[in-house]
């Protein structure tokens, strides 16, 4: 990888909220290269959820990896960290030094098609504190990242292209804010891979 640049993301404007963009964070050679590294070496499971009192797989492949003491729970499942391989160590490094905040984890999706997917939520657990930073690099396919405004905020939804190498900061209020998706789609797309950096903190 080369050398990590000088921070060198855009913002974007929502109110209340803090949200720096860079859409050609890695050089789409990088992209192509984490991207078959990472879907083939990383560890995958795709746990069962609770929704509406049924029981189902989760719409993707998921894998958690940090330092030892980043335990983490969200819908109700509870994360142990596997150990940081050597590939994505690296990229952590980098991502720390372009957003200048530092992160002990990371949540891994893997969307397989378009049918995969992840539903209307807000990072606020807990263990993330409360003014959680949030740094989301995208992989593979791009896909349409969607906001949309909490209850008490008047504002439209928005929906953001992230193409395979851009790197999304989403720092406080924007967890307290907004909730975020990544809708299916009918559209003909293939396998895209999220990475999700973040400061784990104990449990209250």
């Amino acid at each position: 990888m080369r050398t990590p640049p000088a921070m060198a993301l855009d913002p974007l404007y929502l109110p209340q909220a803090d949200l720096l963009f860079d859409p050609a964070f890695l050089s789409a050679t990088e992209a192509e290269e984490l991207l078959v590294v990472l879907t083939t070496k990383v560890v995958w499971e795709q746990r069962n959820i609770r929704i509406f009192g049924q029981e189902m797989p989760q719409p993707r492949l998921t894998a958690w990896y940090g330092d030892p003491a980043a335990r983490y729970t969200y819908s109700g499942l509870t994360w142990n960290p596997l150990p940081w391989p050597q590939p994505l160590l690296t990229l952590r490094q980098r991502v720390e030094a372009a957003t200048q905040t530092s992160f002990n984890s990371a949540l891994l999706n893997y969307y397989r098609d378009g049918r995969d997917s992840m539903g209307w939520h807000a990072d606020h657990e807990p263990e993330l504190g409360t003014a959680p930073t949030i740094a989301s690099l995208s992989l593979g396919a791009t896909r349409r990242f969607r906001l949309r405004p909490k209850a008490g905020l008047a504002h439209s939804p928005l929906g953001v292209e992230l193409p395979s190498g851009s790197l999304l900061l989403m720092r406080a209020p924007t967890q307290q804010h907004w909730q975020h998706a990544l809708p299916k789609t009918a559209r003909s797309v293939g396998p895209r891979l999220n990475l999700t950096f973040r400061w784990v903190g104990p449990r209250p």
